[in-house]
């Protein structure tokens, strides 16, 4: 066959491919909970184990999580601001911060901005479904192995990269019209304070100023999560209780109740404050720290009257950056718990074990 006809032929049929794979992501994206969620009890394919699943029993909140304000880290109680956050990360791997230096305005216009996208009509947002798990931009549900999963999260969700931000903006949504704007200066602002957060970390281990920039901190990404409400909350879970296998993660939660942390044993439910953000501790801090940092097991539960969104900012190290314990935390006394390894092999491991806590760095850790 003549090589310019098949040319021809291809370019004349591509809206015509377009137009068809936009109608198949359309019927896929029936998947997604936002879609079908309205006037229906939960499905079996929903319902997690006994053992597992919530209950309806009360979870402790808001009194246990330390909450710091980061504007005296800016003055004379700098020194008891480092230590609240090192004592926050060692007891619990979360803590909540506010006066943060991150514009109300922009906080509130990203929230906005998100609740929009998941409320755009099925066509806006075809374009972004996908089960692709190499895409980097993608909408989809419950979780990247929707297909294979035994129990199904009662959520949907998008995520892209954020750095660089000037090729990654490319392939974020383009609606609602103002997303990759406001998402772009959020963006910023977000890795920002993370960089901030870490030097007070840095500052607090004796690890010198700039410890964590570079390759440790490079990779940025932003996971939103939409949860409808739900028929029963009592039986299934938004996220599963999982560690977050990156550095630091910064969330906006939003002011709809729904994370819950695990403590001693116990789940403690984190209240939404007004303009704060949850930091949680990441896999690698609580390696390179060698466990003088914790990283606590999470999840997120549903409520059954109004929709809850969230977003998550993972800062994390670089595919072929290299962690391991911080020499200079390493005492006379004591012996690193884990060995070195590019980043990507923890990853690769992570995903394999499903985000397990210990199934997830026990290849890592250094015995005897």
């Amino acid at each position: 066959m003549n090589p310019l006809y098949c040319y021809e032929s291809l370019h004349h049929n591509y809206p015509k491919q377009i137009k068809d794979l936009k109608n198949l992501n359309i019927q896929e994206m029936e998947k997604l909970v936002s879609s079908w969620f309205n006037n229906k009890t939960l499905p079996q394919s929903y319902i997690f184990p006994p053992e597992t699943r919530p209950g309806n029993h009360v979870i402790p909140r808001c009194n246990t999580i330390p909450v710091v304000d980061l504007s005296k880290a800016l003055a004379y109680e700098r020194t008891a601001v480092v230590q609240q956050i090192l004592e926050a990360s060692h007891e619990f791997g979360f803590f909540q911060v506010i006066n943060h230096g991150v514009s109300e305005n922009l906080v509130n216009d990203t929230m906005n901005v998100f609740k929009e996208f998941f409320e755009l009509p099925a066509e806006d947002k075809a374009g972004i479904y996908s089960e692709d798990l190499k895409r980097p931009c993608r909408l989809y549900t419950s979780s990247p192995n929707f297909n294979s999963e035994k129990v199904h999260l009662w959520r949907d969700s998008l995520r892209h990269p954020c750095h660089p931000l000037k090729e990654c903006i490319k392939i974020w949504p383009p609606k609602p019209t103002r997303y990759r704007e406001i998402v772009a200066a959020y963006s910023i602002e977000a890795k920002k304070l993370g960089l901030r957060i870490l030097g007070l970390l840095s500052e607090g281990l004796g690890l010198g100023s700039g410890f964590f920039g570079n390759k440790l901190s490079e990779s940025t990404v932003l996971s939103l999560n939409h949860y409808p409400p739900c028929p029963d909350p009592s039986l299934t879970l938004g996220v599963s209780k999982h560690c977050d296998p990156n550095l630091l993660t910064i969330l906006l939660q939003g002011d709809v109740y729904g994370l819950q942390v695990l403590k001693d044993g116990e789940w403690i439910g984190v209240e939404p404050l007004h303009n704060a953000f949850v930091v949680n501790i990441g896999h690698q801090l609580e390696i390179i720290s060698n466990n003088k940092l914790k990283s606590a097991e999470h999840r997120a539960v549903t409520n059954s009257k109004v929709a809850r969104t969230t977003a998550a900012f993972f800062i994390s190290p670089s595919d072929d950056c290299i962690i391991e314990p911080a020499k200079s935390l390493i005492g006379t006394d004591e012996s690193p718990v884990y060995r070195a390894f590019e980043f990507k092999e923890f990853l690769v491991n992570y995903i394999y074990m499903e985000g397990n806590f210990e199934k997830s760095v026990e290849p890592f850790k250094l015995h005897g």
